[in-house]
């Protein structure tokens, strides 16, 4: 079950030009993501209604190049126009005296903003399929209109679910995540964390990093951090250091029943990190490959349909997620406000 009325990382800013336009499954929907000339983002359904083309395969033209007096999608196959707003704004076959009201012919648009250099894309109800945004994408703290410092995207080939609690998971650090670098299996010590219910989702209040997470050493100083998760898939940590502040934003997108993208996006005041970025990439990448090394691997077990175990208080935060979806998902169905049902609480764990 994927998640409706809501936000979905899409695309990072930086990989669409002006003009240009890419393809993109999300939710196993397909989409063809396209700026305008000016800037402007938009996304539309990538089938053209009139024989099935993938739209992203034609050429996007300029207001002053479609000759439609908007920005313009032609199909490659018979030259159909579509406008950003998905409305059919030429038909090139068609004859003078063959009146046809051609604006009725529309692509599904998807409403796009772009946040601090990420495009966001909002998947409403498929029964609902116009339905207005009624909220606002995820947005970092502390950084307003800033662009991203550094950015890694991979591939898990799971479904959503089985990406965000392995995420989310605080007990695997030190088996997963094994090196010299971050933890070792023999660091494993007793924590207590206290979390609060937040918008969409709920946080781990702000603390000191536990004492067996080495990477937190590099920031220098008394780093105090704070992480945050909301529906659909998006964890926001806030790292403060003095008058510093580091943020990662993680996004977990699920392109179809079985594959699901995760984006790590930084963003940071310490000029000094820059200088760091080919090391942290690599990082980067190690990290994210051991967590989808380790999911892969547990779909050998899940093809078996096992009856799978939470248990207290370790795997609260993916009980909670799953109690966050199905509220969520009960208040698109029945069309009332969301419940956030988390409530305040201190978890003890040894990790």
């Amino acid at each position: 079950m994927f998640l409706r009325d809501i936000w979905y990382f899409a695309v990072p800013g930086e990989s669409l030009a002006p003009g240009a336009m890419m393809h993109k499954v999300l939710l196993g929907e397909p989409i063809v993501i396209g700026r305008e000339a000016d800037g402007t983002p938009f996304a539309l359904r990538d089938i053209c209604p009139h024989r099935g083309v993938p739209l992203s395969a034609g050429a996007l033209f300029s207001p002053e190049a479609s000759g439609c007096g908007t920005s313009a999608i032609e199909c490659p196959y018979h030259g159909w126009k579509f406008r950003p707003d998905g409305r059919c704004a030429e038909i090139p076959s068609l004859v003078p005296d063959q009146n046809m009201d051609i604006e009725r012919i529309k692509v599904r648009a998807y409403p796009v903003r772009e946040v601090q250099g990420n495009l966001w894309i909002y998947m409403a109800d498929e029964e609902h399929p116009s339905t207005k945004p009624k909220i606002d994408p995820p947005e970092v703290p502390h950084f307003a209109s800033a662009l991203p410092n550094i950015r890694e995207a991979m591939n898990f080939d799971c479904h959503v679910d089985h990406a965000v609690i392995g995420l989310m998971d605080p007990a695997h650090g030190p088996f997963v995540h094994k090196a010299w670098w971050w933890r070792s299996s023999k660091s494993i010590h007793e924590k207590a964390k206290d979390f609060a219910p937040s918008q969409r989702g709920f946080t781990m209040v702000a603390h000191t990093p536990s004492s067996n997470s080495a990477g937190y050493k590099v920031l220098g100083g008394k780093p105090v951090t704070e992480i945050s998760f909301q529906l659909p898939g998006v964890r926001i940590e806030t790292i403060r250091v003095g008058k510093n502040t580091v943020c990662g934003l993680t996004t977990v997108t699920p392109l179809d029943e079985k594959r699901t993208e995760i984006t790590q996006t930084f963003y940071w005041t310490m000029p000094f990190l820059s200088f760091a970025k080919p090391v942290a990439r690599r990082f980067m990448r190690a990290f994210l490959g051991q967590d989808r090394d380790m999911v892969n691997l547990q779909q050998q077990g899940l093809k078996f349909e096992p009856r799978l175990m939470l248990i207290n208080d370790s795997d609260i935060q993916a009980k909670w997620y799953h109690r966050l979806k199905s509220e969520w998902a009960q208040s698109v169905e029945d069309g009332t406000e969301f419940t956030n049902p988390i409530e305040p609480v201190t978890l003890r764990w040894r990790s």
